[in-house]
């Protein structure tokens, strides 16, 4: 039986966990500061790496809250904030689980196309023309979930022009920032114009997802209210877990960390887009991104993919790429190479090219 490649969720590969780092922490840190970390505490988070994560974004640490991974603070934010008919823009695609978030808040959604991996600008400018305001516009600007692309700085400029101008924050979620394989980073949002960005990451990517340590940062206002909300419905994120994150951060293993994870997956990417060179060039098209987890391809329309995944079934697993989308994206492949080895990665886009092949007969 053939063994089935998976190309799911995004997740790290078991051997980029830094285990015999994070068991000297967890021992340094019980020792250190057991009074603190084993007992209920601030809704905010730990209060040390509040003020880490303060000085790295040079804010105040009032600014700074931490929860059970960013996505969880992201939820918090709609609780508070958004009202019946709010509007929240979003890029097409982006992450799904957002999307989720968003639609449960009751959020009014309106995407915008990613074309060759950019905002259409010209698009958002008509919409706000017409009164169309929303009181959110979130982006992932750094390796895009799930289309791999990196915004342009003209687009960053042009974004941040536009939210000074009408009034709206953009909400930057930047996990995959720092998983840069090659190329130079550019200036995120919060970098350009901090008043108009609400930035939110976390350390499931470059240290463990299973410590849940995930933070935001946001006016003062909004702050106040999101660990108020926070405080009554689950009294305090687990110190312990942000504890950790800390002392590994603070004995210098991040960057190791960092550097050791870029050494995993840029061979991975590098597979990825050859094999996708080398066989999918007639079948669809890409952005060949320069780090993250992803890359978001994108079928000629066609291709019948009721008939494709019956020829894929036994072999490869996809997520199903219309979850991207607030309509379509039937035709779109979210394709996460870090979890899978190069000859995996290879291995599984010849098995989709020959799935494609055999749908068009």
């Amino acid at each position: 039986m053939t063994d089935m490649i998976t190309f799911t969720r995004g997740v790290p590969p078991v051997e980029s966990f830094p285990n015999e780092e994070l068991i000297e922490c967890t021992r340094q840190t019980v020792n250190k500061h057991s009074a603190k970390i084993l007992q209920y505490g601030s809704a905010a988070g730990y209060e040390p790496l509040r003020e880490y994560i303060a000085r790295q974004y040079a804010v105040d640490s009032e600014q700074v809250v931490i929860g059970q991974g960013s996505l969880q603070l992201l939820d918090f934010l709609c609780h508070i904030s958004i009202a019946k008919r709010d509007s929240v823009f979003v890029e097409q695609p982006t992450y799904d689980r957002t999307l989720t978030v968003f639609k449960r808040a009751k959020a009014e959604l309106h995407g915008f196309k990613l074309v060759a991996g950019q905002i259409n600008i010209k698009e958002v400018k008509a919409l706000l023309k017409k009164g169309f305001i929303p009181k959110y516009f979130y982006v992932i600007s750094d390796f895009q979930n799930p289309n791999g692309s990196v915004m342009g700085i003209i687009e960053r400029q042009s974004l941040i022009s536009l939210a000074r101008q009408y009034g709206f924050l953009i909400i930057e979620d930047s996990p995959y920032r720092r998983l840069r394989y090659e190329g130079k980073p550019i200036s995120s949002l919060f970098e350009i114009y901090p008043d108009v960005v609400i930035h939110m990451s976390s350390y499931s990517k470059l240290v463990s997802p299973g410590l849940r340590t995930g933070y935001m940062i946001l006016p003062k206002v909004l702050a106040k209210q999101i660990i108020q909300y926070a405080e009554d419905t689950y009294i305090c994120p687990s110190f312990f877990n942000q504890a950790i994150v800390l002392e590994f951060i603070e004995r210098g293993m991040l960057e190791k960390q960092v550097n050791n994870l870029i050494h995993i997956y840029r061979p991975r990417l590098n597979a990825i887009l050859s094999a996708l060179d080398s066989r999918m060039n007639q079948f669809g098209e890409w952005v060949k991104p320069q780090g993250g987890f992803f890359v978001g391809l994108t079928l000629n329309k066609d291709i019948d993919m009721r008939k494709l995944s019956e020829a894929i079934a036994s072999e490869l697993m996809l997520t199903d790429g219309r979850g991207f989308f607030l309509s379509g994206g039937s035709h779109f492949i979210r394709l996460p190479f870090c979890a899978l080895t190069e000859d995996e990665v290879t291995m599984g886009i010849h098995r989709l090219a020959d799935a494609i092949v055999y749908s068009l007969k």
